[in-house]
């Protein structure tokens, strides 16, 4: 089984920043897309930031050139780097890795539990 593990959440000021990881335990055979979501209470869970196996990325508008998204593919780790935090990104933020567990096994998502970040004013 594959459980990707968050950490790296807090509470920051606004204009600070911080840093994301997620690390995927368990035995994996590959890893395609890495990304981030976030959800903020009373709202849908949103994608954040996606990066591909190859390396291209996605970024969502609301975050764009403030998040960047990185993976090491040696460490099955995705990080998160959040510069010029605001209120608003105030969500738990989620971790989603896309892979399989065996050369011929399908491709599954693997959601992580999620961790907090409060950002004051």
């Amino acid at each position: 089984q594959v459980q990707p593990v968050e950490s790296g959440g807090g509470l920051v000021q606004a204009g600070g920043s911080l840093r994301l990881s997620c690390a995927a335990s368990g035995s994996i055979f590959s890893i395609n897309a890495m990304s981030w979501y976030r959800q903020a209470p009373g709202k849908q869970r949103d994608l954040v930031a996606l990066i591909r196996s190859g390396g291209s990325t996605d970024i969502a508008d609301s975050v764009k050139g403030r998040f960047t998204i990185s993976r090491d593919n040696a460490k099955n780790t995705v990080y998160l780097q959040m510069n010029s935090l605001k209120p608003e990104d105030t969500a738990v933020y989620f971790c989603k890795i896309n892979g399989r567990v065996q050369r011929l096994a399908l491709s599954k998502d693997y959601w992580g539990q999620g961790t907090q970040v409060t950002v004051s004013s």
